[in-house]
């Protein structure tokens, strides 16, 4: 029968590998290499937002110029026109003649993209189209009573 004893040095259990174990710091640098050339090509293919150019008055409407296609969704609410895009800007108001009457109109910053609304006395109503020139989007605004 065979003890438990030492014979030449020999048992049946292994002794600790007084060596560092490498494979968890591998994997670890593996994973955060792999997240971070992740985040670099999200960058990289991350669509460019749409921007507001600049807002054309014309009569009886305006021209609001986009470096692209946004996204868009009008309504009447109460005789004002709203117009909401996704897109980014800058702040601008001003006002435009329709048919006598002064109509204000003003660009605002809010948390769903930006907001183009048109104001005046008398309640209003009006229909949008888009189109792509040049380049840009053109979207003309068209105003009626």
């Amino acid at each position: 029968m065979h003890g438990s004893e030492l014979k030449d040095g020999q048992h049946s259990t292994l002794e600790e590998d007084p060596r560092p174990k490498l494979w968890p710091r591998v994997l670890g640098s593996l994973a955060i290499v792999g997240v971070m050339v992740g985040m670099m090509i999200g960058r990289l293919t991350a669509p460019t937002p749409v921007e507001l150019q600049q807002v054309d008055v014309l009569p009886g409407g305006l021209v609001v110029w986009f470096s692209a296609e946004p996204k868009l969704h009008g309504e009447l609410v109460d005789g004002t026109l709203g117009l909401l895009f996704d897109a980014r800007g800058k702040v601008q108001s001003g006002q435009l003649t329709f048919n006598g009457k002064s109509v204000n109109w003003r660009v605002r910053d809010t948390d769903g993209g930006l907001l183009l609304t048109l104001v005046a006395a008398r309640a209003l109503k009006g229909d949008w189209a888009g189109a792509s020139q040049d380049g840009r989007w053109r979207l003309q605004v068209n105003l009626r009573e």
